[in-house]
């Protein structure tokens, strides 16, 4: 099938990779703009935009879809399907009436669930035991359009949401061919979202990251996986800020007060939390050092056990 492809993080190439080695005739990629990043303000490219020169693919990046330039672009290309994945930026009405076989999107949840920008954070935040993608019809609600197919993973305990990301990425991408086939052969299946069951998955942003300790251990050992690595969970450690980077469940209750240091030293940071619980902290990053083992901090700024910790 001749195919554009929108797209711009890492979480997006494993799409793209995916309808280029599946034989698909990926006419055109459009990607975001080149930004400067990092101290020195360098021009990087996004992830996509990298893997498609690779490719050999043609590369489009335009500032705006509705001023009718990149419709003019997508005419003179003639794609059957547009196929978006993370693209990062909203489609208007007459680039989605285009091409004649639509335009699905890979979107990292299973809708109508956390629609949105942040899917992946959300499902770990809320503490969720399961999550997945959807290949949808795109429409010009935000992820409202028609589900096409679903894939369903658990979400380990442990796992932070870089992790997540990771996996939800080619199983997205799997979907997505599989998916194609169907619109390509007539078999593929649409069904409408019930609105009633929608969420909302917004942005994150620096106000989620301070660590509230009268909040249980479970919901503290998810706001750190779910922030990590952007904008991540931060404690204050004797006065210093730190970002949690890591942490532990732990099989064991307190009566002390939430907030409480019960060990620091070379076996850990344990501190007590809201309900009883404990949980340790293994690795922190102070403001302005790289990442380090909750032990090694110690090492540098011994804490007191019973000291309570405030914001």
């Amino acid at each position: 099938m001749r195919i554009v492809f929108m797209g711009t993080p890492d979480f997006a190439v494993p799409s793209l990779k995916a309808l280029v080695e599946a034989g698909h005739e990926v006419c055109g990629v459009f990607t975001q703009p080149d930004k400067p990043k990092n101290r020195g303000m360098k021009l990087q490219q996004p992830p996509v935009k990298e893997y498609a020169l690779s490719a050999g693919l043609p590369v489009f990046q335009p500032a705006k879809l509705r001023d009718g330039e990149a419709l003019e672009t997508l005419r003179a290309l003639k794609p059957e399907l547009i196929a978006v994945a993370a693209y990062g930026k909203i489609l208007p009405a007459d680039i989605l009436e285009l091409p004649s076989r639509g335009c699905v999107n890979v979107h990292s949840s299973l809708l109508p669930k956390y629609r949105g920008a942040a899917p992946i954070n959300w499902a770990i935040l809320n503490g969720d035991d399961k999550t997945g993608v959807t290949i949808m019809y795109m429409a010009e609600g935000m992820d409202t359009g028609d589900i096409l197919a679903q894939a369903v993973t658990p979400i380990d305990i442990n796992e932070n949401a870089a992790q997540l990301f990771e996996r939800l990425a080619f199983l997205g991408a799997e979907l997505l061919v599989k998916t194609v086939e169907q619109i390509s052969n007539g078999t593929v299946h649409a069904v409408p979202q019930d609105d009633s069951l929608s969420c909302h998955a917004p942005m994150l942003s620096k106000e989620l990251s301070p660590m509230d300790w009268s909040r249980t251990v479970r919901q503290l050992h998810d706001q750190v996986r779910g922030l990590y690595p952007w904008p991540a969970a931060v404690a204050v450690l004797d006065g210093i800020r730190c970002k949690v980077l890591c942490t532990v469940l732990l099989d064991e209750t307190t009566d002390q007060a939430p907030g409480t240091i019960l060990q620091a030293d070379k076996k850990g940071l344990r501190i007590a939390c809201g309900g009883g619980g404990v949980l340790e902290l293994s690795l922190l990053q102070p403001d302005g050092k790289k990442a380090m083992a909750a032990s090694a901090f110690l090492m540098g700024h011994p804490m007191k056990t019973g000291t309570v910790l405030t914001d």
